[in-house]
């Protein structure tokens, strides 16, 4: 069950900065039209650190951005992305129980709206988040970590090394 933004347990779940954030707050500003990337980047991600207001935003953002009618930009599949992959991290906190249930079924939807994003036009960087919430969401958590981090120049790089890509494929390719 989806937690209500109205919810008291909200104030009390920590963010990234291992604190109580009270993500609901910015929730309720987006639903209401107001751009609040930036302050979710910065409380739910930490140099690495997640924690359970994190996981609770994934269901939330979902729900708040994951009709067919609505657009989406980078940072919604990015953000989702990057709590899915440092959820792993072997020091930041489990899942918990009463939140498992939503927060599987929002990462069930999301193959769905990214196919749904795949049939317009993508720049590479939101290209690259929406291939990494595919690879998570079919549990593929080092492709994924490897979709998420890796820039372009260090693909370049890795393909030149890897496969001398400039002299077999060109270098307009």
């Amino acid at each position: 069950m989806l937690l209500s933004l109205d919810d008291p347990l909200w104030p009390t779940l920590e963010g990234g900065y291992r604190m109580p954030y009270d993500v609901a707050e910015a929730l309720k500003a987006m639903q209401a039209g107001d751009d609040v990337w930036h302050e979710l980047w910065e409380e739910l991600h930490h140099q690495g650190d997640v924690g359970v207001a994190s996981y609770a935003a994934v269901p939330q953002l979902v729900h708040l951005l994951g009709g067919a009618d609505d657009s989406r930009e980078e940072d919604f599949y990015a953000l989702i992305a990057l709590i899915e992959l440092e959820r792993h991290r072997l020091h930041n906190p489990p899942l918990p129980d009463w939140l498992a249930a939503s927060y599987h079924d929002a990462w069930a939807q999301l193959p769905a709206i990214a196919a749904r994003d795949l049939q317009g036009p993508l720049d590479p960087v939101m290209l690259e988040s929406v291939f990494a919430v595919l690879a998570l969401a079919k549990g593929q958590l080092r492709l994924g970590a490897l979709l998420l981090q890796m820039d372009s120049s260090e693909a370049d790089e890795w393909l030149e090394e890897r496969l001398g890509w400039s002299e077999v494929y060109g270098a307009d390719a």
